[in-house]
C-alpha cells in the first residue's frame, strides 16, 4: 500500500510538472483593420458625442493556463475622427489633444485580473497629453479561439474605463462640455 501511495504521489508530482510546462505566455499584435479606440462626452447635456480614433496598435500577452498577461495600446492621437475634419482639427489643438506635442496617448497594463478563465479587469497607466494616471478597464467581452480565416489563434476584447479629461490636462469647457469621458476599447489581436 505504501509503495502504491508513493507511486500515486510520484505521478500527481509529475502530472503537475507537465501541466507547468504547457503554461507559456503567448504574444498577440493587434490588427490594426479591427483595433479601435473611441472616446464619448456628454455635450452641454445635449447629446452624448463619440469620436474615434482611426489608427491604434499593440500587442497583448496572454497565459490561458497561468491566468495572467499584459496590454500595450498605442493610439495615435491625430488619427481622431469625429465625423467632421473642422472639428478634427479644434480635437488636436492645445486646448484638447495638443497633437502637435503629444502625438500619441499609451495604455501599458500593470495586473490583469481574471474571472474564471476570461481577463475581467485590466489595471494600468494612460498617458495622455504627456500625464499619466492610473486606469482600470472592464472588460466587457472576451474571446480567444483559431481565427477562421488567417488560420491562426487569435483574442479579441471589449473594454472600458470612465476618466477625467481635465486630470489630463484638457479640460476646457468643463463642466459644460462633459468632463467624464468613457474610453472605449476594442481589439483583435492575432499570434505572433
Amino acid at each position: 500500500m505504501k509503495k502504491q501511495l508513493t507511486t500515486l504521489a510520484l505521478a500527481l508530482a509529475a502530472a503537475s510538472l507537465n501541466t507547468a510546462a504547457f503554461a507559456a505566455p503567448e504574444t498577440y499584435v493587434a490588427d490594426s483593420s479591427h483595433t479601435f479606440s473611441r472616446f464619448s462626452y456628454s455635450h452641454f447635456g445635449y447629446s452624448t458625442q463619440q469620436s474615434r480614433f482611426n489608427k491604434n496598435s499593440g500587442k497583448v500577452v496572454f497565459d490561458k493556463v497561468a491566468k495572467t498577461g499584459s496590454v500595450d495600446i498605442v493610439i495615435d492621437t491625430k488619427s481622431v475622427d469625429t465625423g467632421n475634419d473642422t472639428f478634427n482639427e479644434h480635437i488636436q489643438g492645445e486646448d484638447f489633444l495638443d497633437t502637435a506635442k503629444y502625438p500619441t496617448a499609451t495604455f501599458k497594463s500593470t495586473r490583469v485580473i481574471f474571472e474564471g478563465d476570461k481577463p475581467a479587469k485590466i489595471e494600468g497607466n494612460l498617458t495622455l497629453k504627456g500625464v499619466t494616471k492610473p486606469v482600470t478597464l472592464t472588460v466587457t467581452s472576451f474571446q480567444a479561439m483559431p481565427h477562421p480565416m488567417v488560420k491562426k489563434d487569435a483574442i479579441g476584447a471589449n473594454a472600458y474605463t470612465v476618466v477625467k479629461r481635465s486630470e489630463f490636462n484638457a479640460g476646457k469647457y468643463a463642466p459644460y462640455v462633459g468632463d467624464d469621458v468613457r474610453i472605449e476599447v476594442a481589439i483583435e489581436a492575432i499570434k505572433e
